[in-house]
This record gives C-alpha cells, structure tokens and sequence, in this order.
C-alpha cells in the first residue's frame, strides 16, 4: 500500500525507485520520461489533481482579480485614449474610399496581404514553439506533477487547449476591426465582412496552434524550421513587394489564384475578397477546405501533447521562466540571449582569417570574424537595410507628413540593420570581464567595435543607392552611406548603456498625465536611435524640402559627423562608467 507526502499528498511506492534508478539498475536503459508504473497498477491522477485544485484555490482566485484588473486597465486605456485616433482614422478612411482610390488599393491586395499575414503567423508560431509552444507547464507542475503516477494527458492536454482558446480571442477582435475598415471603404456591409472574416478568425489561429505543437512535439521538425527560418523570411520580403506591387496596380493574377489554391492561407482569403468584389468563385469549397484541416490540425495537437518528453517541458519552463522575470525588470538583453540560447540560433561555422600583425587591428579582424562564423546577422542586416530601402522608394511618391512617415522608417529600419551588425560589442558588454584578452582600455576597445558595423553598413547601404541613383538620384550614394557612420555609433553606444534604470520609472512628480518616469525610462533606453534618427531625419527633411543640391548634402554630412563624435564620446564614458560599476 502506497503512502502519502507530507499535506496528504499521493505519492507513489518509494520502493519502485526513479525513471532513472530504474534504468541505471536493471540495465534496460529506460527513458526517463517513459512511466515506471501503469495506469491497473496505481493511477492516482483524479485524487493529485483535486488535491492540487484544493490546494490552489486561494491563488487562482487572486489571479482571477488581478487579470480582471489589467483587462480593466487596457480596455480604459484603449477607450480613452484611443477612441478619438479611431474614429480620425476611420473618417480619413472614409474619405479615401470616396476620393482617394484607398478602398480599391485595399481590393487589390487583398490575395497577397491575406498569403503574407498568414504566412507571417505561421512561421511566428513555429518559432515561438521552439522555446516555449502551445505546451508550457510551469516548473513547479514539471518537477513535481509528472514525478507522481498521474497520466500526462490530463495534465498536458488541458494546457494545449487554453492556448488553442486564448488564440481566438485576439483573431476575433482583429477580424471585427477588419470588417469595420471595409464596411467604411464601402468595399462590403458590415455584416457580409463579418461573415467572410469569421473562417479566418477561427480557423487560423488554431492551425497555428497546431503547428506549435508539431514543432513543439517532433525535433526533427523542430531543426527543419530552424534551418529554413531564413528562406521562409525572405519569402515574406517577396510577398510584401507584391502586395506594394498590387497597391500600385501591378498585379499578377496568375500568382494571386495560385496563392489562393496553394494552402490555407489563401483558403482563409477567399471569402474576403468574393465579398469585396474579387475573382472567388470557389470560395465555399476553400471554406470547407479550412475547416476541414483546422479540425485535423487540433486532432493530432490533442494527441501530440501528452507526448511532450518532459525534458523539454523542463527546458522550456525554466525558458519561460527566465524571460517572464527579465521582462519584467526591463532587461530585454537577457531575454534576447535567454531566447537564443533555447532557439538554437547561436550556431557558428568554422571560418579563419589571416591574423593582422598590427595590436590596432586586432578588433577589427575579431569582429569580422565573428561576422564571418555566425553568418546570420550579416543576412539580418541586408534584409533590414532592403526594407528600408524600400520604405525611402516608398516616401520619395508622397509629399508631406506621408513622406515625413516614410522617411523616418527608412531611418529606423536602417539603424536596426547596422546595429544587428554590432553584435560583438554587445557581447563584450554583456560580461566585461571578456575584455581581459584586449591591450586596450575599455573604453578604447569599444570605441574600435564601431569600425566594422561602421564600414559594412556604409557599403551596404552605397549597394543599397545604386536604384536610386540610375533612377536619376545620384545623392542618395553620398547620403545614405553617411547616415551609417553615426548608426554605428549609436550601436555602439546602446551597448554600453549598462543595466536598466528601472528607478527611473518613478519618479514622484505629478502630472496630468501621470508620473513622466516612463517616458524618461524610454527616453534613456532608446536615446541612440533616439537621437540619430531625429537630427538625420530633421537634416534630411530639411535637404528634400531644398532640393538636395551641394549645400544641402553637406549640411547633412556635417549632422552625421557630430551626431557621430557625439554618440562616440558618451560611449565612451558610459564604458568607463560601465567598468567602475
């Protein structure tokens, strides 16, 4: 007869030793996450989970209210402040439908929109399933609950189906907002979008849960997505350049049917654009089609999740864990490392250069072959300075606050693709005791690490102005290599920025708007990018508004070069600062 833990808990026959006793003792090799006990010998799983149920009552009672109060909190804020923004934006839409051509611009892309957000959701689900997935128990649940003789489908299953339930909720309130932008382009009634919408907002999401769990389930799978993360982006590249194409009028009816037939990104579409007005005859089939695989997809994730080997369970709630807390203290560079580290994206490659026989280089040579090993954050920082090489062609087609928009997201796009480029200062700051191999100062060795992201995102970005400059801009090969220099700069700076000053959040002063300690916080955390974009945005807008003639060019040139001293003598100090702390 089987005694019980301290608190009258079930526990099982400590005669029968551990999974892993078990398989060092008799030889047999016995997996540890294969039960050393069957179900007719001592099932104890309806009695361990009312007991838990008991046991955690009072906190799931507390949890309950403190939900409800941050539910509160978003929907006051949203209403307050974001109903205003909503009704101008949808009186602009209204006027753009009738005046502008925005309602068919919508029309024609739809097919390809409708293929890149679900594309975009599926390769985001699949990604997030290789640290965390549909299936995350807590530590505690994983340490002690699967130890005991419960079944693991009554403890696994229940959480694959609250994330397949928690991801509709979100669907649904985007496809209702959807269907109140068509209804006001006059594209459909409010009820017919509703309609049309209503398969996507179901369907998708739980296909998406189903290819968590599958990545989440199966490690082969697992490497798969891992190994064509990178093509699967830039298809995405690919798909939005046709939906700008479409938005242009030059679309591809040939792609749009074959994206609308390939899978059940286009299956959810077909529905939207029949009732928009577009070439969808089938749509009823596709529909079928839909729910027909969301229906398989949430079977085998059912199945799937009680087959989770509790080692990654274990793996992937300490991952959770570590980033829940770092979150919460504000220190997403430990949340970025934590994700790598359980994403298996810190992968290198066997790659040598020549040793320089000058101390004075040896940072360089370093850093690019740092770049050389891990060739993913090179192909990070083309893909970013494409897409902001596209949101400039996109600005110089419009005139005013669209161009001002357009052109600080070429900005912004540009500093984030020069700073995947600053990785190695990164990691000298993430522990400065890495520094001991330098003959450096501190100070000086960071200030070397802007050399590299400096020089690459120069020539990046001079390959980037070649379209521009044979479409008759030839500016654009001085000025976008220059606006790199202080990008670098304040790559470099950020990375010694040191730990967050989460203090600044409070700061005791009111306001109407509440304690302005948020804002100082962000201020100071995003004050590189902060500061480059808004003097090179300011410069630039200045030297479009002038025509961009000699004078002009210079003048941006000169605000690059002393955002660039600037940035480059307060990452030195905050490296000095960063040592003595």
């Amino acid at each position: 007869m089987s005694g019980e833990a301290p608190g009258g808990v079930p526990a099982a026959d400590t005669d029968r030793g551990t999974d892993t006793d078990r398989g060092t003792d008799t030889g047999r090799g016995i997996d540890a996450d294969e039960p050393t006990w069957t179900e007719e010998e001592d099932d104890r799983t309806a009695e361990t989970l009312a007991w838990l149920r008991e046991k955690r009552k009072a906190h799931r009672r507390q949890k309950g209210r403190d939900l409800a109060v941050y539910l509160y909190s978003i929907v006051l804020v949203v209403a307050v402040y974001g109903s205003s923004y909503a009704l101008h934006f949808l009186q602009r839409a209204r006027l753009g439908a009738g005046y502008g051509g925005l309602g068919e611009r919508v029309q024609d892309t739809l097919p390809a929109l409708f293929t890149l957000l679900t594309a975009a959701l599926a390769l985001l689900a699949a990604r997030d399933a290789l640290w965390r997935g549909p299936v995350v128990v807590p530590a505690p649940s994983v340490g002690w609950l699967l130890a005991h003789p419960v079944r693991r489908a009554a403890v696994l299953r229940p959480w694959f189906r609250l994330s397949a339930g928690v991801s509709v909720v979100p669907a649904l309130v985007v496809a209702a907002a959807a269907a109140v932008v068509l209804r006001v382009m006059d594209l459909a009634p409010l009820g017919g979008a509703l309609l049309a919408l209503l398969p996507a907002a179901l369907c998708l999401p739980l296909l998406a849960v189903a290819v968590g769990m599958a990545v989440e389930h199966r490690a082969g799978l697992a490497r798969l997505v891992r190994r064509f993360s990178p093509l699967a982006v830039l298809v995405l590249m690919l798909l939005a350049g046709q939906v700008a194409a479409a938005a242009y009028g030059h679309r591809i009816a040939v792609l749009e049917q074959a994206e609308l037939w390939s899978g059940p990104w286009g299956w959810a579409a077909q529905p939207v654009v029949a009732v928009t007005g577009g070439h969808a005859p089938a749509w009823p089939v596709a529909v079928v089609l839909l729910a027909l695989l969301a229906a398989a997809g949430l079977v085998q994730g059912n199945r799937d999740a009680a087959r989770v080997p509790t080692t990654h369970l274990r793996r992937r709630a300490a991952t959770a864990q570590t980033v829940s807390s770092v979150m919460y203290s504000v220190e997403l560079r430990a949340a970025k490392l934590a994700l790598a580290d359980a994403t298996g994206t810190g992968s290198t490659r066997r790659v040598r250069l020549p040793r320089p026989r000058s101390k004075y280089l040896v940072v360089v040579w370093r850093d690019l072959l740092s770049l050389l090993r891990a060739p993913a954050r090179p192909a990070k920082a083309l893909m970013w300075v494409v897409c902001a090489t596209a949101a400039a062609a996109l600005g110089m087609q419009f005139g005013g606050p669209e161009r001002v928009i357009c052109l600080v997201a070429a900005l912004l796009l540009g500093y984030v693709g020069v700073g995947a480029l600053a990785e190695p200062a990164r990691l000298e700051t993430d522990d400065v005791r890495r520094a001991a191999w330098s003959p450096f100062r501190f100070r000086t060795l960071m200030l070397q690490h802007a050399v590299v992201p400096a020089v690459l995102g120069a020539l990046t970005a001079l390959l980037a102005a070649v379209p521009f400059a044979v479409s008759g801009a030839p500016w654009a090969l001085l000025l976008m290599p220059v606006c790199a220099v202080p990008f670098a700069a304040a790559a470099v700076f950020a990375a010694c920025r040191g730990p967050a000053r989460t203090h600044l959040m409070a700061t005791g002063i009111s306001t109407p708007m509440g304690d302005p300690g948020v804002f100082l916080f962000l201020g100071w955390y995003a004050a590189g990018p902060l500061v480059t974009v808004g003097g090179l945005g300011i410069a630039l807008h200045k030297a479009l508004g002038r025509g961009l003639d000699g004078g002009a060019v210079a003048d941006v040139a000169s605000v690059a070069a002393v955002l660039t001293a600037g940035l480059l003598t307060f990452a030195a100090w905050s490296a000095d600062r960063l040592v003595r702390h």
